[in-house]
């Protein structure tokens, strides 16, 4: 009894071995999954430290982390202990609205001798080669991820889109052990389908990385223009405010001398000071201009207006202008035109303003010699050169002509007077034509400026009605020179304007060329006066205390009696529209402040009826 009890429990011991050593061979195969996938997962995070750390290029950053997951699955299966088929592990990625994917990762060979490994694609009952830009259609990778076991496993993003599959293809293990080839078709399988998802999970985390990457890039260069703007902004408001007090000081400073008890300068000196308040006021005015214009172009509000222009012609009323100016210094003008060039299609009100400053700049700079117009015919384009024999330029220099504001520094020590915005408003004004400022220039040895502008513009060419509404108020010249002519004492003038020292101006100016002026200050007065008074124009501020001009002029048009009365609007309303919303209004005509007394003189003259020699004017 007692020996077979004795046997009983040796026969026990000896049962438990084989279940004791496929437990062992579990555990052991278990701790090889997982210390596959942690190795897997531990350079995975290394690619995404380094992508963080380098921000590489999207594609670069990607094929990092598909290769390493082939590599460490390759590395994985053929350093094991463990009886696994030979394998090899590639990547076929797929793009959507495409029916096949293309094998762009593998991992390395084995062995050198190692031959290519197929895919067996049972419910098809045929093969695909496992290499590098192997084609596979999209419906044979479904069948192998749906097979038992599985060979492909999808890659998806956080979306659900497909980025391509994980392959396996690997060699029939010879066994005679159906549970052996089982459970390392299990074995296989897990670390096919985690390795799958750590990819994916990598995918989708360097997508994240990569965009984050991208909009701090973005935030960074924003700040940056930012910076700069501000810079930019800090720069503009120094420099302006150095511009205008310059001719500000000279206006307050003579006028105060003039003005001073006791002070009583010749007829003479008078007429100095007058001059020089006079000059500084006109360079304020450019100044402002030019902000504005630079302001408009910056913005893209610079409205042009395209027409054929008569060169010829243009060119000669350029140097008309210039003409005084040159003879001021005793410097000679010269002109040199093609025969050839008569027309060309360009906004004659900004081509005549970057011919001016060109040559106004070159005459600024020429103490003794020449300066001369230059324009000749190249190809499709025309190239108006405007020289000189002045100082020149230093090539230092040249590098920042174009900037706004900038002046040369001899140029400043010597008193010489500008804005520094002339060139920084030409080369603009010629690349919205199409074209280009070149200047060529030594010092000591005089200047080239080379405007060079196409012959045609795409665009339309535009009425000649509007571009000669805007050359009018645009182009107006302040001069000091009265009209020749004296209306009669019975033409009635009713100015309504809210600012005194403008009030007073224009009826000083106006009386003493034969107008009855009569000034009232807001609109009640204005009613008031009309009810005594026939006037042949209305002169009308915008801006009033009580009431806004363009308004009371659509309440003049809705009045009978004073329906035909012709009104003209002066104001500082000058930007890119205020013309157009005036004449809008119901007004007849438009002078902006601050008031250019002869334009002045010949609007009125125009709406009073005034003989025709006047309207000639």
């Amino acid at each position: 009894m007692q020996q077979y009890s004795s046997l009983s429990d040796q026969n026990s011991q000896i049962d438990v071995t084989p279940k004791l050593l496929r437990t062992i061979e579990q555990l052991r195969a278990q701790l090889w999954l997982e210390s596959s996938l942690n190795k897997l997962q531990s350079r995975l995070n290394d690619c995404l430290l380094s992508a963080c750390n380098t921000v590489p290029q999207a594609g670069a950053a990607q094929a990092e982390i598909l290769q390493t997951v082939v590599n460490e699955i390759n590395s994985a299966v053929n350093s094991s202990n463990l009886v696994l088929a030979d394998c090899a592990v590639g990547i076929a990625l797929f793009q959507p609205q495409e029916t096949v994917a293309t094998v762009c990762y593998i991992s390395r060979s084995p062995s050198p001798n190692s031959q290519p490994l197929f895919l067996e694609v049972l419910t098809a009952e045929k093969k695909l080669l496992l290499r590098l830009q192997e084609v596979i259609k999209l419906e044979d990778l479904q069948q192998l991820e749906n097979q038992q076991p599985p060979s492909a496993w999808r890659l998806a993003d956080d979306s659900g889109n497909v980025m391509g599959w994980l392959i396996i293809a690997a060699t029939p293990l010879s066994s005679d052990r159906e549970s052996l080839i089982k459970s390392q078709a299990q074995l296989r399988s897990q670390l096919m389908a985690r390795s799958a998802k750590y990819c994916t999970t990598a995918l989708v985390q360097l997508r994240h990385i990569l965009s984050w990457e991208q909009r701090y890039q973005q935030l960074s260069n924003s700040n940056q223009e930012l910076e700069r703007t501000n810079q930019l902004k800090n720069q503009f408001l120094a420099n302006t405010s150095h511009e205008i007090r310059t001719p500000l000081s000279s206006i307050i400073g003579f006028t105060h001398l003039l003005l001073a008890p006791g002070y009583e300068p010749t007829k003479e000196r008078q007429q100095e000071y007058l001059n020089i308040i006079q000059s500084s006021g006109k360079h304020l005015l450019a100044l402002i201009n030019d902000i504005l214009d630079l302001s408009k172009i910056e913005a893209n509000q610079l409205e042009v207006q395209w027409e054929k222009v008569d060169v010829p012609v243009l060119c000669s009323n350029v140097l008309a202008l210039v003409k005084e100016k040159a003879a001021n210094k005793g410097l000679k003008l010269c002109l040199e035109l093609e025969p050839d060039i008569t027309t060309l299609v360009a906004d004659p009100l900004r081509l005549k303003q970057m011919l001016l400053n060109l040559l106004f700049n070159a005459l600024k700079f020429t103490s003794k010699g020449s300066v001369g117009l230059q324009v000749a015919s190249k190809g499709v384009c025309v190239h108006f050169t405007v020289w000189d024999t002045g100082s020149g330029i230093s090539q230092e220099d040249q590098i920042q002509l174009f900037q706004p504001y900038f002046q040369i520094a001899k140029a400043v020590a010597d008193g010489v007077e500008g804005t520094g915005l002339g060139l920084a408003v030409t080369q603009k004004l010629a690349q919205i034509h199409g074209g280009s400022v070149k200047v060529e220039s030594e010092v000591d040895r005089g200047s080239r400026f080379t405007l060079v502008l196409p012959l045609k513009q795409e665009v339309g060419v535009g009425g000649d009605e509007e571009a000669g509404k805007d050359e009018g108020v645009g182009e107006a010249k302040f001069s000091s020179f009265p009209l020749p002519f004296t209306p009669s004492s019975s033409v009635e003038i009713l100015l309504v304007e809210n600012d005194l020292p403008n009030a007073d101006l224009m009826q000083i100016y106006l009386r003493k060329l034969g107008y009855q002026v009569t000034w009232v200050k807001n609109a009640a007065e204005m009613w008031e006066t009309l009810t005594e008074l026939e006037p042949v124009v209305i002169l009308m501020d915008v801006y009033l205390a009580d009431g806004n001009g363009l308004n009371l002029v659509q309440q003049l048009r809705e009045h009978p009696q004073y329906r035909t009365i012709p009104v003209i609007v002066q104001t500082a309303m000058a930007m890119k529209g205020d013309r157009e919303t005036c004449l809008a209004a119901g007004v007849d005509d438009y002078i902006s402040k601050p008031i250019d007394l002869p334009l002045l003189a010949s609007l009125v003259a125009k709406y009073s009826k005034a003989p025709n020699s006047v309207d000639e004017e």
